[in-house]
């Protein structure tokens, strides 16, 4: 059988092990929060960068191979 101090110990050592994970939690949340504002900041940037590329000419291929720089 337990002795109640070892039962209040393992009480206080679960405590304290939640408050840390509800600490840590609460900071993860934070992080992912800011990390959706960035990730719409950077999907609108990236709406605006495709509407002032020119559209490209349905009929013209362009190959990769035109767009090489000369050193290759």
């Amino acid at each position: 059988m337990d002795h109640p101090n070892d039962t209040d110990q393992r009480l206080t050592d679960l405590e304290i092990k939640a408050s840390f994970t509800e600490d840590l939690v609460d900071s993860l949340n934070e992080i992912v929060a800011r990390q959706q504002q960035q990730i719409e900041q950077l999907t609108r940037e990236l709406v605006n960068l495709r509407q002032q590329m020119p559209a490209p000419d349905a009929g013209q291929f362009r190959s990769l191979r035109d767009e090489l720089p000369p050193h290759y």
